[in-house]
């Protein structure tokens, strides 16, 4: 990631006004959609408005916050959902897409079984360049897309972090697989109310979404992988839902040792086939012991890229947060999924169609972040991080100014994001920074 500078010395900060919310937002997460009432003007996300974020009347400069003390969420007492923004515009129709099933296919025939990694890899780097996945006409919803107090609660932590660091300037907001821009909506809007004012960066390889994450974030700039993002000041890095869709290797021990877990073909249905070649050399060092017949996922390509998320954070100054699904701890047996149309369907049977992701090894990344010298702040369940930072409040916010029928669906929102049957347990929060700057709120007793 990025290199240099750390954050300047610190000087006399503005204190964040109230935030003004904006509306309450139209579900989109890999789950069931929520429910939209009627008559209230419908929260509206990651529907990317064309018009850039409003500018607010700079607040009278306060004195910083004590280091320990982080800044009080700036929820009004009179906050409303904003009214519903216009959509941003669609992005243009992509061309005619490959038939990666016909590639791998022939591939299969002429070679022998491929790696998993290699199928997941080609196929969501297919999937993800040829169409705009989210909404309900897209296979899956993320949780800027449930509710703005995601975003919003999100660019509170940053700018706390921010704010106690000694607002540095510059500094630079980068997000990894930013959707339609949703999240960084709501998060650069709440942190403007503490005068963080951040140079936009956007780590995407779709071309249909950048076009919609253009008409969203006024200023953006995008970048293919993090190896581009500037050096020159420290970052505040966002990965929601950005880790699950990287490619893993399945290894099954054998009483001679690890073999990969391969794609072959059944005719023309792909199936599982057992590789030939030894694979212990990229066993994890927990692994290598395992009784006969266990199987494990593992996914070099999210190791290297935690591995440049904790340089740049060591080297530049910064913090960090990586929001997905998967465990605390490093699990074996096959967590691979593939969501098409709002359905789990099989992994294996619509490459380059299908949203394909597997769960994410947080003790692992955590492992590598700190062999690289970054700080981590810890892991949290997504739910309890929310409450840590405020949602209840902030819900009763949103809540006070709406109609009763938009307030209930505020409420449902809230339970979606935080209620343990629905993405407040499986999803969870890791919080990085710089050995130097501030130690983060939401992760073990420190809340908002």
């Amino acid at each position: 990631m990025e290199q240099k500078p750390k954050p300047a010395v610190a000087k006399e900060t503005p204190k964040p006004p109230v935030v003004e919310p904006v509306e309450a937002k139209k579900p989109e997460a890999k789950q069931v959609e929520p429910e939209v009432a009627a008559p209230a003007p419908t929260p509206a996300k990651k529907v990317e408005p064309p018009k850039p974020k409003t500018a607010e009347s700079k607040p009278k400069p306060e004195p910083e916050p004590k280091p320990e003390s982080a800044p009080k969420p700036p929820w009004k007492e009179d906050s409303k959902p904003q009214a519903k923004k216009p959509p941003a515009k669609k992005p243009a129709k992509p061309k005619p897409p490959i038939d990666a099933g016909k590639r791998f296919r022939r591939l299969i025939r002429e070679n022998g079984p491929i790696s998993l990694a290699q199928f997941m890899g080609e196929s969501n780097a297919l999937y993800y360049s040829s169409r705009d996945p989210l909404g309900e006409e897209g296979d899956f919803i993320t949780a800027p897309e449930i509710s703005q107090m995601f975003g919003e609660l999100i660019g509170l932590w940053l700018a706390d972090m921010w704010v106690r660091a000694g607002s540095p300037d510059p500094v630079h907001y980068v997000e990894l697989g930013p959707g339609r821009g949703t999240l960084a909506q709501d998060a650069l809007r709440t942190a403007e109310r503490y005068g963080l004012k951040p140079m936009v960066h956007f780590v995407e390889g779709s071309e249909a979404l950048r076009e919609v994450q253009a008409a969203a974030i006024d200023g953006v700039v995008h970048h293919d992988d993090v190896s581009s993002i500037p050096d020159d000041a420290p970052i505040l890095l966002v990965a929601n839902e950005f880790f699950d869709a990287l490619p893993v290797y399945q290894l099954i021990r054998s009483a001679q040792g690890w073999y990969e877990r391969m794609v072959g073909l059944d005719g023309e249905k792909f199936v599982f086939v057992a590789g030939d070649k030894p694979m212990d050399s990229i066993v994890p060092d927990g692994w290598r012991t395992a009784r006969q017949g266990t199987m494990i996922e593992t996914s070099p390509a999210a190791a290297a890229v935690m591995s440049e998320i904790a340089d740049r954070l060591v080297a530049q100054g910064g913090a960090a947060l990586v929001i997905d699904y998967g465990s605390l701890e490093s699990r074996s047996d096959s967590t691979l999924q593939a969501i098409r149309k709002h359905k789990k369907v099989d992994a294996l049977s619509f490459p380059g169609e299908a949203d394909m992701t597997a769960h994410v090894d947080f003790e692992m990344l955590g492992k590598v972040a700190k062999r690289q010298g970054a700080r981590v702040e810890g892991t949290e369940m997504q739910g309890d991080w929310l409450h840590a930072l405020g949602i209840d409040t902030r819900t009763e916010a949103l809540q006070r100014r709406a109609p009763r029928a938009q307030a209930d669906v505020i409420a449902r929102q809230r339970d979606r994001l935080v209620n343990q049957d629905q993405m407040g347990l499986l999803f969870k929060v890791m919080g990085l920074a710089s050995p130097d700057w501030p130690v983060g709120v939401g992760f073990g007793s420190r809340r908002m």
